[in-house]
């Protein structure tokens, strides 16, 4: 059975690999130095929401787990 948390998980990593894919492929047909901040922007988005997904958890837990 597939969880939540692992379709966050893959998700997430598949949206970095989709951005970094566009990104590179635009990159390869030739982008103005505007669009290369726009395309460095989205994929330090998705790596930050792909961050995000795997280190929340965590510091949910150990938050609930320091009140305790």
């Amino acid at each position: 059975m597939v969880s939540k948390k692992d379709l966050t998980e893959w998700g997430s990593a598949g949206m970095v690999f989709i951005s970094g894919g566009m990104a590179g492929h635009y990159a390869s047909l030739g982008m103005s130095p505007l669009q290369w901040a726009g395309a460095a922007a989205a994929v330090l988005g998705s790596v930050s929401v792909a961050v995000a997904v795997r280190v929340w958890p965590s510091q949910m837990k150990a938050k609930a787990a320091s009140r305790d």
